[in-house]
Parts: C-alpha cells; sequence; structure tokens
C-alpha cells in the first residue's frame, strides 16, 4: 500500500530479524561464550543458505538460457510442480551431495512425472507469446509506485516515493518532464483523456492537477506561464540529458471537506470535468475541477481505501478498500447509487473496468475475480496466484496483467484462462515487488506495449506479440 512521506521502503517489505536479537532473547548477557558459539552458528547458517540462494539462481538462468536456445518465446505460465521437476533433475547430483538423496525409487518416480510434465508443457507451447524488456527508464530515487500511458502520444508518466512524478518519452527512454509539486509520496497517476494534463495523488494528503505540455527539443524552452513553471534543472549536466522542473500545480484539491489522511489513488471522470479521490480516511470524494471544491463523500467502508477507478465512458466509479469489499458508485442519476461487493477474503489492492463493462479486482487473498457489471452477485471467474495482486490492468482486447508481490508479471485472459508469464532472471525483470502495470492505448506508435513498475526504483517496457485467440 502506499505511504506517507519520506518512507523509503514498501509497507509490504518487511526488516529481516538480526541474528544478534535472537541470540540476546536466548541467552542471558553475561554468557558471552555461548553466545559467541551461538553467532558463529547462526552465520554458518546464514552462509549456507546463501550459498544455495546463488546456486538456485545460477540453475535458473541455465534453464532459462536452455529455454532461450528453442526460440525467444516465453509459453503460458508452466506448472509448478514441473518447474521444480526439472530443477531436481537438472541438479540431481548436487542436491544428493548436500542432502544425501539416493533413494532409486524416487529418481524412477521422478522421470516418469517429468514425462508427464513434458507433455504438459509441450501442450502449452502451442500458445506461445513472444515477449522482451524494450526500455529502462531509470532515474527515481524510491520505489515507482503506479505507472501510466498517454493516449495519442509517445509517453508514460510514473508516480514515486521519492516526492516526484515523472513523464518519459517512450522510444527515447528520456525523462521529458519531472513534477515536484507535492510534500509527500506521489502514490497515484492518471493522464487526461484528450488534454496535456495530469492528475496525481500524494502522501501529503492533497490531489493535483498539472501541466504535462512536454519538451521534445533537447534545449530548454523558455517564456513558460507562471503556472507550467519549467525549470531547466540545476544539475551541470549536458543538454541531452537536461530535465524540465516543473513545480507548480494547475488545480490543487485540499481544503475544507477534503480527505485528512494520505490520497492513494485518484481518476478522471468521463469529460474530465470532475475527479475522483481515494484515502486512507477510509472515504473517496468527488470533486469538482473548475471550482476545486469537494462535491460528495463517498462514505462507507470500515477500513482505509486502497484503489479508485473511473469508467471509461460512464459516469461510474469502483472504489476499494482494506475491509475485503469493493463499491460501485453511479452518478449516472441526481441522488447517487452504491452497491457493496464481498468477493474476497483479505485486502482490496485495484479494481478496473474493461471495454465490455466487466470489473476486474485484485486482492491480497492472492485471487483476481472478474465481474459483470449487470449481475455481480457472484464472480464469472477466478484467478488463483501464488502471491498478493498488487495494481493488474486490462488490455483493450482484454488481457488481464496481474503483477504480485513475487516479481513475476502474469498474463491471463478474462475467460481466467493462463497465457503467459513474462520473464524474470536476475538479469532482467524486476528485483523487488511489482507495483503496477500499464498495458498501452490500442494500436500504439511505439514499440513497448505494456509497462511495469516496482519498488526497485525501476519502470520496464515489454513489447509482447499475444496469441490472436488472446487478442
Amino acid at each position: 500500500m502506499p505511504f506517507e512521506n519520506t518512507s523509503k521502503t514498501g509497507v509490504k517489505a518487511k526488516r529481516s530479524p538480526r541474528l544478534s536479537s535472537l541470540a540476546e532473547d536466548i541467552l542471558p548477557t553475561d554468557d558471552a561464550p555461548f553466545r559467541a558459539r551461538l553467532h558463529q552458528l547462526f552465520s554458518q547458517i546464514e552462509k549456507e543458505f546463501e550459498g544455495l540462494y546463488l546456486e538456485n539462481l545460477s540453475l535458473q538462468e541455465k534453464l532459462d538460457a536452455m529455454g532461450a536456445r528453442g526460440g525467444d518465446v516465453v509459453g503460458a505460465e508452466r506448472s509448478p510442480a514441473g518447474e521444480m521437476m526439472d530443477s531436481e533433475l537438472a541438479t540431481g547430483k548436487s542436491l544428493k551431495a548436500k542432502f544425501g538423496v539416493v533413494a532409486g525409487g524416487k529418481v524412477k518416480a521422478s522421470h516418469k512425472l517429468r514425462a508427464q510434465t513434458s507433455r504438459i508443457v509441450s501442450s502449452f507451447k502451442a500458445q506461445s507469446v513472444v515477449c522482451s524488456i524494450v526500455r529502462d527508464y531509470c532515474g527515481h530515487k524510491d520505489g515507482v509506485w503506479q505507472v501510466g500511458a498517454k493516449t495519442g502520444q509517445p509517453i508514460i508518466g510514473t508516480a514515486s516515493a521519492d516526492h516526484t512524478a515523472c513523464i518519459w518519452g517512450v522510444d527515447s527512454g528520456r525523462c521529458l518532464l519531472q513534477y515536484q509539486g507535492h510534500g509527500g509520496s506521489v502514490n497515484s497517476l492518471k493522464f487526461h483523456q484528450s488534454r496535456d494534463l495530469v492528475l496525481t495523488g500524494s502522501g501529503d494528503g492533497t490531489a493535483h492537477i498539472w501541466q504535462a505540455a512536454v519538451n521534445w527539443e533537447v534545449p530548454t524552452r523558455k517564456g513558460h506561464s507562471s503556472e507550467e513553471e519549467l525549470e531547466e534543472d540545476e544539475e551541470p549536466v549536458e543538454e541531452r540529458d537536461r530535465v524540465d522542473v516543473l513545480r507548480t500545480p494547475v488545480c490543487e484539491f485540499s481544503g475544507p471537506g477534503g480527505h485528512t489522511s494520505v490520497i492513494v489513488a485518484a481518476d478522471w471522470l468521463p469529460g474530465g470535468d470532475q475527479i475522483i479521490t481515494a484515502s486512507w480516511d477510509r472515504s473517496a470524494i468527488l470533486w469538482d475541477v473548475e471550482t476545486r471544491e469537494p462535491l460528495q463523500p463517498l462514505t462507507g467502508h470500515d477500513h482505509e481505501l486502497t484503489h479508485a477507478c473511473a469508467h471509461q465512458t460512464q459516469r461510474l466509479v469502483v472504489t476499494a478498500s482494506r475491509d475485503s469489499t469493493f463499491r460501485l458508485w453511479d452518478f449516472r442519476e441526481q441522488i447517487p447509487a452504491v452497491s457493496v461487493f464481498q468477493g474476497h477474503t483479505e485486502s482490496v489492492t485495484s479494481t478496473v473496468f474493461t471495454r465490455d463493462d466487466k470489473v476486474v479486482s485484485g486482492s491480497d487473498d492472492r485471487t483476481v475475480k472478474v465481474w459483470e457489471l449487470r449481475n455481480m452477485r457472484s464472480a464469472l471467474t477466478t484467478i488463483r496466484t501464488d502471491s498478493a495482486v498488487n495494481r493488474l490492468a486490462v488490455s483493450p482486447p482484454g488481457v488481464i496483467a496481474i503483477p504480485p508481490d513475487n516479481r513475476h508479471i502474469r498474463l491471463f485472459d478474462l475467460n481466467g484462462q493462463r497465457v503467459a508469464r513474462l520473464p524474470r532472471t536476475s538479469r532482467q525483470g524486476h528485483r523487488r515487488m511489482v507495483s503496477s502495470v500499464c498495458w498501452a492505448p490500442e494500436e500504439p506508435n511505439t514499440s513497448c506495449n505494456l509497462y511495469s513498475c516496482g519498488f526497485d526504483r525501476r519502470v520496464l517496457g515489454w513489447a509482447i506479440s499475444l496469441p490472436k485467440e488472446s487478442t
């Protein structure tokens, strides 16, 4: 979940306990020899685990290299049993040497299971996708909470815990504009559908709208209006590395009737004359852009909100919360209607609309559910993952990109069928949790069509060629 102000790690990331504190808990302070011996034993255990971890990484790279020799193709997600068995057979000698596994019956059984797994994997390869990392957008100094793409322009935006938001050229990989107007972590970012405006929500309890007219020329332009207040970066860098800096918003949403805690998400309603914000104060607020005044508070959730999303064409909004529910708000009538949906067992982390009037929700309960807007009594599809799900995205053709805590990105269709798992090794992919993904607009004029960001400070641009049956 996004956080406030200057925290340098995600809420979900937990600091490992020190071995010294464990020793202090179980031994008196005056037993120095015993404590020294215990420290030594713990150090040996730590070294052994480190060695096993490095060996596992090396073996994984070898397996990835073997797969790459068969073509730069990433098939649909392999079964965990198949991956474990291939790894066990490839490292049989080293594992026997370490753990003394010598049972011949187990080896015969493993060969049978390997044969069965090979047939399953062969069936997956017929429906494969070609994908690769095309761009790496580097520059943020802390984790990146959200990435968004702009319709009609080859740019993306990122919101970061380093208190800044950035606009990037998709193909150049260059930061074209940096917004520094917030006083806390920037937790969300959304482009206006037709104008050069960006909406951001922050840990400082405010939402800002700011001008996103980027300078495509390398030299910095002069003579902007006071609201744009574009400046050259003060660092003595070459002209090609100069970054325009913006510090003043066009609109700020705060004050009486506003939020009293962190804003975790904000989105434009169709037309762009109103926005919705969601906060840790357990409420969402509908705002008027022109007057900058709150129109209506949306209350009812029992815990902090985690996400908010507006429908692309209808005046509908979904809000998600840590109370394991999400709510559908209908503003098409003068008196808004609200519906509560309780399909998850843990915090709902994101909810998004699809082109064909479905809602896709992701949760910390390790599931993604697809709902029909017209009949949301029960989910149409349940997708089970092996880790908590963060801010997901649905492509225009209907492919769900799922970013879990375990650093892998998985693709599913709206029927719950696996399409692919994006490649991740020690040399490519994210090294920490993936916090958000975003599909490029339909028929993009760029080399990338999927973007991901995470708490390794990286923003990656992916080129993915999906099978026709998935598009």
